[in-house]
């Protein structure tokens, strides 16, 4: 009696996943000591499921903290929602302000008085998108706020100067209390035309948002300065909001539009950034079918391997069948040998992509320190580390399809193991 048939001896339990069931699929998995070929080819089936489950949890991590790093910094900064006036310049901003912020969900009603201009030093120039906004509203932005490096907002107001990001601050060669000079065209009126006004003002904080093409853009004058400076006087060309749950904003814009009290026209943040995070999302769901490609290989590799095992336990498939085994605990017999291969490498996938994920900006420095070079350079990604936010719902959805595949896998050879002959399979024993 072989030992598959010894494993099985004596009147077998006939309920489906039975123990001896259980112990003849584990039993399988060694192979014998004759024949590793099968054994190596359920290693590397393992071996792929892993790296698959892995692979995936870790790129749909980085694409998730991609997607959440920008958000936060875009909307940080920027807002959650703008109005810009029509019909009528926007002089009675705070009584607009003052309505908005009563609607419920409104955190932030700010305004600013906005507009690109030249920014220059001793040493370089660069362009610039000049906000002007109160020293009160500048301290509650989500991206100011907390991120200010060099210097201090209080008293913003008072002291006349500028606040600008440290990108910014590097290019131009500036620190706390140097000069930075801004140009515009948009100037005084003058029997000539319009004349080009130009100002310097001292640098009196320097903040750091950690997105670099906002560093090296913004520059915040007071709300006042800003007026005189831009020919705005007693007026503000836009007011930003920021609500409680931005990705609501549907279900707050009629309040908001009815709140407003005077023609104005509503735009939100998913408007001004569809194109650029629909990107993201398309290319989050790409990455997602091409790396299922690794798990799917891998679960050939283990048809491949059930195959090969039903080739070398013929003989032990046959006495089993006469011993009484059915075909349905033939078929469950592998079924349990390739599921089993299948969840010990998900298992195992799923630590390594949560240890990687958790780790993968360390891991990046690491890489940096031995190769000697920039893995995610700063200036090309807009970051200035490599973010990764594990999501359970990603996580259970990439556990799940691996796991269907696995099981899948199984099907086709375990059919074939419940279907062989055991006359044919004996025959030449």
């Amino acid at each position: 009696m072989t030992d598959v048939a010894m494993s099985a001896a004596g009147p077998p339990d006939t309920r489906p996943f039975a123990v001896f069931e259980w112990l003849v699929a584990l039993r399988n998995l060694r192979g014998r000591r004759s024949r590793h070929f099968v054994s190596a080819i359920a290693f590397f089936s393992f071996l792929g499921i892993m790296l698959g489950v892995a692979t995936l949890i870790v790129v749909m991590s980085v694409m998730n903290g991609f997607r959440t790093e920008l958000l936060d910094k875009i909307i940080g900064i920027n807002g959650h929602m703008f109005l810009q006036p029509v019909e009528r310049p926007l002089t009675d901003f705070d009584d607009v302000v003052t309505r908005v912020a009563k609607v419920p969900g409104v955190t932030i009603v700010m305004p600013i008085v906005e507009s690109p201009a030249g920014v220059s030093s001793p040493f370089n120039q660069s362009g610039a998108l000049v906000r002007g906004v109160r020293e009160s509203d500048l301290k509650r932005l989500p991206g100011i706020a907390g991120n200010v490096k060099l210097g201090t907002l209080d008293g913003f107001d008072q002291a006349g100067g500028v606040a600008i990001g440290q990108r910014l601050a590097d290019i131009l060669g500036l620190r706390i209390g140097d000069k930075l000079t801004i140009l515009t065209a948009k100037g005084a009126q003058t029997p000539f035309g319009v004349a080009p006004r130009v100002k310097s003002y001292p640098v009196v904080a320097i903040f750091q948002i950690g997105m670099s093409e906002f560093d090296s853009t913004f520059v915040y004058l007071p709300l006042a300065e800003a007026q005189l400076f831009f020919n705005k006087e007693g007026e503000a060309t836009l007011i930003e909001g920021f609500v409680t749950t931005p990705d609501d904003m549907d279900a707050i814009r009629e309040r908001i539009d009815a709140a407003m009290g005077r023609p104005m026209i509503l735009t939100d943040w998913t408007e001004r950034n569809k194109t650029y995070f629909d990107a993201l999302n398309v290319e989050r769901n790409v990455m997602f079918m091409i790396l299922t490609m690794i798990v799917i290989v891998a679960a050939l590799n283990i048809i491949s391997g059930l195959i090969m095992l039903v080739k070398d336990k013929s003989p032990d498939i046959a006495i089993l069948r006469t011993m009484g085994a059915t075909r349905g605990a033939i078929m469950r017999i592998f079924l349990i040998t390739g599921t089993v291969i299948g969840t010990v490498g998900i298992f195992a996938g799923f630590w390594l992509g949560l240890a990687f994920a958790k780790n993968v900006e360390n891991i990046r420095q690491f890489l940096n320190w031995l190769m000697s070079t920039d893995f995610f350079p700063s200036e090309l990604y807009f970051l200035s580390r490599l973010p990764s936010t594990v999501d359970a719902r990603d996580v259970a959805a990439v556990v799940v399809t691996a796991f269907i595949l696995a099981v899948l896998a199984t099907l086709y050879p375990s059919w074939r193991a419940a279907n062989l002959d055991p006359v044919e399979a004996l025959r030449y024993e």
